[in-house]
């Protein structure tokens, strides 16, 4: 059967078109309730046949309003607010109109994955109902009606039908179906229609048995009943239409509002522009105005007179609030940001009008502790420092108390100092090792699911061989004597190398890599899931595998003494690593020894040793020294960070040991030609496919990002010149000190924090191809297929490139790669985040067992009120703070030009050794933290506190190793 609407469209050159719209409807379409025989098997929801039908006798959780057995149908508004209710595993047989669907697609893609993941659950018995193509659920808009009041209506249409559908079943008692929306006008004109209605609170709170589900009920209140008591806090939020008006006449700036971590008071606003990207400071709670982390904002400049300078002052909102928001102690705060400052210092400043787009997601974290053990209300203090508390009610408060729970927001009043909120999950106790790995997985939105059915149906039939098909566009390179180099306890090996003497005197080197895209077929669903998790996530005592264990341990990983497939690049060389040839070639290996870097080492250095292996080994090292000589004199950068080992205990897995890393030559030599396999492969892609190589950029840093290196090296009587990375290089070779030796290891390190992120770009998008870190022209990850995702893709497009494989249209679509790029970029730096999160997690746990201990320390940062310390022996960094709350105030000078921070007398320069007191301060739950205290030099005055801050949220990034850069 066949509906169409005709209109007149006028076209841009001003000619009118007549369109026609076919709308086709269905008399066949099931309603999914398994006792309709008139239905049967019949067609489904949109996607196709929907799967699980509803129950003949819906079972789940009995309701006091509503006693007979009964379906659940619900308007948008229930699906986009109350998706964590519904997740639950009580709520079953459930409908869902396509109408509702449609609309989710459109507002919330986060919602419509999750409520997609539940209609595909079979024991939840929710049903995907498609009444927008069935003739007796479809209706038309019409005249006056908006498209929201037109979808209220197809709801309580195809509710009134499934009511009538049912009652003409022959079992004995009937099934009804209930309304469930929290839209008074809706839920009236339902009842006028005979059909039984209730907001979704007024069902949750009749379920009986089941009181918890209370907790999970969003908060929700309309804008204009919102500030019924209470003073307003905040400024009004202006509508959407005016925020885009404003854009588009350049009043307001769009961007992505990032709060500050150590100061709660401040945050920043990432501009976007045509090529240019700025950074709008905002101050002050008003000025806030009640924007979250990564929301999309508008944003207002002040006047330069009202302009500031990024604050020094580490403030954290800590104080246990309860109902009453203590306003006046903010705005005391506030003044206590604003110094006199020279102008130079000022940057441009601003205030949030509006939210454009919400970037909510669910937040881990803890109830704060309450004064009133009784109440509903409580505090939820997020993880994420960058996140405010969170309002919520909750009736298990008791039950929760140190427990890691998920929490979501649902609105933020103006009369409130902190958002609305509910209560989600509990993911058990705090400290736990679980509990505490589960949360920073989530908080760094790490993929850690396992994979699904759909995704392993994808992976090669065991046992595996390798067959003529697959020899078809290969070299068999299985004489060559390859071998591997990696960490201890590696099992995921993506590379391999050899050397070996040609006839002509010259030298043959070759890169191997796993062929991962062998496996990996473009678009399927293993395809997607890889690309979608875009990384493998190394934590302390887990690995997070981007592609299935069968690929990542075994059917890819080079192991020695097993036939592989591997994709090689291959180069003549004369002895002074100049290259005289290139070719890339897909292939078969056999590696002859699976290394670590101290077991090559020491072959490496072994007189007695003159076997294949070694021999090779000797020519990659011998050559590596020259690449990287080369590469050093062109200007590439040798910065440095601590890395920290464990060591395990056998039994409880708790830390028992932790030193940095140590590298040896042989780290040195594997980077070397890792860094040549990119750089050649990425000059080879872009040859073949200008406009859609996937690269990979180092941006060259602002000058003012180099302000606080340059300034700590004239403390100590020493020039960094920042010109090009060349200077910079170079003039941290010369920044050498006889009497302090460590020296030049700080000031790489604090290099590496003035450096911009190295990021994923399609060549056809971007015009600046150079990677400032290397002080290469072009590069590209090749080199890690098993464990990037970005590194699958170069594959394809090289094996297109050499003829060996067959191009796709996703392939030479920049747009798609340049989307794809975006979430590789994401991936990646959350990857390194979640990294670090669990080195400090471990290193909180061996200070728990290790106890209160002193430790050689140097200032790294200086701020207003505290000092910034690196700890060598363990790669660990920590602040010392010099004020404590109740307790009085020392006499604070701090000096920005020099840097400095003269306490009571005593002044702290950056780069000063000085001796801290480490110790695991479990005093407070909700924030277990290593503390700080200074033991040398003392502070003369006895009653300054030596208190300190937590290490892991006040951790700044690091940049990996080069090999990720």
């Amino acid at each position: 059967m066949l509906t169409s609407r005709t209109f007149l469209k006028r076209t841009r050159a001003g000619a009118v078109m007549k369109v026609v719209r076919e709308h086709y409807l269905r008399d066949d379409i099931s309603c999914g309730a398994a006792a309709c025989e008139t239905c049967g098997e019949a067609r489904g929801g949109e996607d196709g046949p929907s799967g699980p039908l509803l129950e003949a006798q819906p079972s789940g959780a009995a309701s006091s309003l509503c006693p007979d057995p009964h379906y659940l149908l619900l308007d948008t508004n229930v699906l986009l607010h109350q998706i964590d209710i519904l997740e639950d595993p009580v709520i079953r047989n459930v409908v869902i109109l396509q109408t509702v669907l449609q609309e989710v697609r459109k507002r919330s893609a986060p919602v419509y994955k999750r409520i997609r993941d539940v209609i595909a659950n079979p024991e939840k018995h929710f049903y995907s109902f498609t009444n927008e193509h069935h003739k007796e659920t479809y209706i038309e808009q019409e005249q006056g009606e908006n498209s929201n009041d037109r979808n209220d209506r197809a709801i309580r249409v195809a509710a009134k039908w499934y009511n009538d559908h049912l009652a003409k079943l022959q079992n004995e008692e009937k099934v009804r179906v209930i309304l469930l929306t929290n839209d008074k006008k809706n839920k009236e004109k339902a009842m006028e229609d005979g059909i039984t209605a209730y907001t979704c609170e007024e069902y949750i709170k009749s379920l009986i048995g089941n009181p918890e589900l209370v907790d999970r009920l969003a908060c929700l209140n309309d804008e204009g009943n919102e500030i019924e008591n209470g003073r307003i806090i905040f400024p009004e939020h202006l509508p959407l239409s005016k925020l885009q008006q404003g854009i588009k006449s350049e009043l307001y700036l769009q961007g992505t509002f990032r709060a500050n971590r150590d100061n709660y008071l401040e945050a920043t606003v990432w501009v976007h522009g045509d090529g240019d990207e700025r950074e709008i400071i905002i101050q002050g709670l008003k000025n806030l105005n009640r924007a979250v982390h990564e929301d999309i904002v508008a944003v207002e400049l002040l006047s330069k007179d009202a302009w500031v300078a990024p604050s020094s002052v580490v403030l954290l909102d800590e104080d246990d609030q309860n109902e009453d928001d203590n306003v006046e102690k903010e705005e005391e705060r506030e003044n206590n940001l604003k110094t006199s400052l020279s102008k130079n210092m000022l940057r441009p400043t601003g205030r949030i009008v509006g939210i454009i787009k919400r970037n909510w997601r669910p937040y881990c974290g803890m109830l704060s502790k309450s004064q009133i053990k009784e109440s509903r209300r409580h505090l939820f203090t997020p993880a994420d420092r960058r996140i405010p508390r969170i309002r919520i009610e909750t009736r298990q408060a008791s039950v929760l108390e140190g427990q890691r729970i998920i929490v979501a927001i649902d609105g933020w009043p103006r009369n409130s100092r902190y958002p609305n909120g509910h209560f989600v999950k509990n993911l058990g106790t705090a400290g736990d090792k679980e509990t505490e790995t589960e949360v920073l997985l989530l908080e760094h939105d790490v993929p850690h699911q396992p994979f699904s059915q759909a995704v392993l149906s994808f992976l090669p039939q065991m046992p595996w061989s390798i067959t003529e098909q697959d020899m078809k566009f290969r070299e068999d390179l299985r004489h060559l004597c390859v071998c591997s180099v990696d960490p201890p306890g590696c099992t995921d090996i993506d590379d391999a190398l050899h050397c070996r003497e040609l006839e002509n005197g010259n030298l043959e080197v070759g890169v191997h890599i796993a062929d991962v895209s062998h496996f990996i077929r473009p678009g399927n669903a293993l395809d997607q899931e890889s690309a979608q998790r875009g990384t493998t996530v190394y934590l302390c005592e887990k690995r997070i595998d981007m592609v299935p264990e069968l690929l990542s341990s075994n059917l890819c990983s080079l192991r020695s003494n097993v036939d592989r497939l591997a994709f090689s690049c291959i180069w003549e060389m004369n002895h002074n690593a100049e290259i005289l040839r290139t070719r890339f070639t897909k292939s078969v290996i056999n590696s002859k020894a699976s290394l670590t870097y101290a077991e090559a080492q020491m072959k490496i250095d072994s007189a007695s040793m003159n076997d294949d292996i070694t021999t090779s080994l000797r020519g990659l090292n011998k050559l590596a020294k020259i690449l990287k000589k080369h590469r050093i004199d062109k200007g590439a950068l040798t910065l440095s960070s601590p890395e920290v080992r464990f060591h395990m205990d056998s039994e409880t897995h708790d830390p028992i040991d932790l030193q940095t890393k140590e590298l040896k030559e042989t780290n040195s030599m594997v980077e070397e030609f890792m860094l040549l396999a990119n750089i050649s492969v990425a000059q080879k892609i872009y040859n073949e496919f200008s406009e859609h190589a996937l690269l990979r950029k180092h941006p060259a840093p602002p000058p003012s990002n180099y302000d606080i290196l340059v300034k700590a090296a004239k403390s100590k009587g020493l020039e960094i010149k920042t010109d090009s990375a060349k200077a910079l290089a170079d003039s941290l070779d010369c920044a050498e000190s006889p009497s302090f030796p460590y020296l030049n290891t700080l000031l790489r390190i604090l290099a590496t924090r003035c450096m911009m992120q190295a990021v994923y770009f399609c060549s056809g998008m971007d015009n600046d191809f150079h990677h400032y870190g290397l002080a290469s022209p072009i590069y590209t990850h090749f080199t890690s297929p098993i464990r990037r995702y970005a590194d699958i893709i170069v594959h394809r497009l090289l094996a297109v490139a050499i003829g060996a494989d067959g191009t796709y249209p996703d392939l030479t679509d920049k747009h798609k790669l340049a989307e794809l790029c975006k979430n590789l970029n994401y991936r990646h730096k959350m990857a390194q985040y979640a990294q670090r999160a669990s080195v400090a997690f471990h290193t909180q746990l061996f200070f728990k067992n290790k106890g209160v201990v002193n430790e050689e320390a140097y200032i790294l940062f200086v701020r207003k009120n505290a000092i910034v310390v690196l700890i060598p022996k363990y790669g660990l960094e920590g602040t010392v703070f010099f004020e404590e709350k109740d307790k009085p105030k020392p006499a604070l000078v701090y000096n920005d030009e020099i840097p400095s921070l003269t306490v009571q007398g005593t002044t702290f320069h950056v780069f000063d050794k000085v001796t801290v007191n480490i110790m695991l301060d479990a005093s407070n739950i909700q924030h277990q933290k290593i503390r700080m205290a200074l033991v040398e030099p003392k502070i003369v005055d006895s009653s300054v506190p030596r208190q300190s801050m937590q290490l892991s949220s006040n951790t700044e990034p690091e940049k990996k190793k080069k090999k990720q850069l």
